[in-house]
Parts: structure tokens; sequence; C-alpha cells
């Protein structure tokens, strides 16, 4: 059965589901979920790559306006590109897919929450991207590239997941100048990944992007950071500034107060304001 974690109980929501699933080869394979507080709804695999908190974390930090444009290699289910949407009215929000099943859930979920006007996704290979997606054409380019590389982790059993979490015949580089290239000047590239790879993620982006901002993500206070979220700017040559972190669940919380007003309310993270009260590193 289909985990239906979300309100359908109106006529028009029940419709919306119910054209969102049509075609759906196997619909007792995917569950319809909440997030931001239930203001967003997002069809996924029950088994395969499911959307986490990291993804509405990089979306939370993305500082785009109206009118301004946002790429998403790698979009998924559409998790990252619609909670963008939906906090940032009038974006125009283009997504990479490599995966035709994955692709297939993203349009189904931007009609699900009606973003039709915000939100498309095309299928491609970042290293063969599509034609519409040219150089220097985007406001804001954010990325959640696979963790893991081959021979340094167990490939998930699932291939949507696997895909997702595994670099395949796309390495780092290539994720990171696919970022760069697509950026206009100035624009900003927004990065989520694991802290042990903050050393080469930095490497790739020298001499390209600058004015670097590095948000840690503390698991609890005390505990190491897994991930971070770095955001930078196209063609600036600006030295980095390190920031204090998020801390995401309390000592009895589920969540600190402030990643609740993230991950439920859909706030953002102003990296800019919190660059401009830390000292920048040395």
């Amino acid at each position: 059965m289909n985990h239906l974690t979300t309100d359908i109980s109106t006529p028009q929501a029940k419709q919306c589901l119910a054209d969102s699933l049509s075609g759906l080869q196997c619909q007792d394979d995917v569950s319809v979920d909440d997030f931001l507080g239930g203001k967003l709804r997002l069809i996924q695999p029950l088994d395969g790559y499911r959307v986490s908190m990291d993804t509405i974390l990089l979306a939370a930090t993305i500082p785009a306006k109206a009118g301004e444009t946002v790429l998403e290699p790698g979009m998924g289910s559409g998790g990252a590109a619609l909670s963008l949407a939906h906090r940032v009215a009038g974006v125009q929000v283009t997504g990479l897919e490599l995966q035709p099943v994955m692709a297939d859930l993203g349009r189904r979920n931007i009609a699900l929450n009606a973003m039709q006007d915000q939100v498309n996704v095309f299928e491609g290979d970042l290293t063969e991207p599509h034609p519409e997606i040219k150089d220097g054409s985007f406001d804001h380019v954010m990325a959640n590239p696979p963790y893991l590389t081959p021979g340094r982790g167990m490939r998930p059993p699932s291939k949507t997941k696997g895909l997702s979490h595994m670099m395949s015949s796309a390495t780092l580089k290539d994720w990171l100048n696919f970022c760069i290239d697509k950026a206009r000047y100035k624009g900003t590239i927004t990065i989520i990944h694991r802290t042990d790879m903050l050393q080469d993620v930095i490497a790739r982006l020298h001499k390209r992007v600058g004015e670097l901002t590095l948000l840690p993500l503390w698991p609890r206070a005390g505990v190491p950071a897994k991930r971070f979220i770095l955001q930078g700017r196209k063609g600036m040559h600006g030295g980095m500034t390190v920031l204090n972190g998020l801390e995401m669940h309390g000592e009895k919380e589920r969540y600190t107060k402030q990643a609740e007003k993230i991950l439920r309310d859909g706030g953002a993270i102003d990296l800019k304001a919190l660059a401009g009260r830390a000292v920048p590193a040395k």
C-alpha cells in the first residue's frame, strides 16, 4: 500500500494525488510524504533514494530572489527544487536528472505541488547536459553530489539509491566543473557534502569560486560534523568564512529550534548575514 502521510481530505487534493500517481508502473512501491510541516508533498520510492534533511538544508541556503534562476544537477524527485520554489515565490528552478524513473517522479511532484510555473526538469547526464542548460546562464547552482566514490564505501543495493549515493561515470570534479560552468559571473554555487571531502571540494573550486562561506552541520552539541554546506561566488577571489554551524538535534528534543524553523517551517539559512557576524578564516 501507499504510505499516505499527507492530508488528502478534500476532493481537489484527492484528484491531484490520483493524477500524480496515475501511470506509475507499481504504485505499491512509492510513498507520499509530507515535508515542511505539510506544505510540500513528495512521491518517493519506498526502496531507493529518498529526500533527507540534507535536501531541505541545501535549499534553505540558496539566496535566490523572485525572477532569478537556479539550477540543480541530480534533482532526484525534486525535494530541494520544490522546497526552494515554495520558499521563494517567482524563482525559476531547473533540474537535471540522470535517472528516468527519478525524473518522472520529479515531474509528478512538480504537478502534485502545482509548481509547473516555477520548476522544470530535464533528463540527462551532467557530462553531456541538455542543450537548453547553457553555460553562464544561472544566478545560482546548488548540488548534493553522490557522497561515495567507488572503493570508498558499499554501494546501496537499490539502483536509484546507488546512483544517488555513489559516483558513477561523473566524478566530483565533473560535478563541480558543471556547477561552475553553468553559473553566471558572481552567481552563487552551493554544495552539501561529507566533511572528509571538504579539502577536495575546496581544491576543485580554487581560483574559480571565491568568497566562500562554510557552514558545518553538527548532529548535536559536542558531536563532530558529518556534513557541511559550502557556498561561494563564481569569479570572486575573497577568502573563506567559517561559521559556527547549525546544531540539528537537541539533548532531548528531536530538533533544535533553529533546525525546526528550517525543516518544518521552510525557513531560510541566511549565510551572508551569518558571515557578517563571523570571523573570516585565516
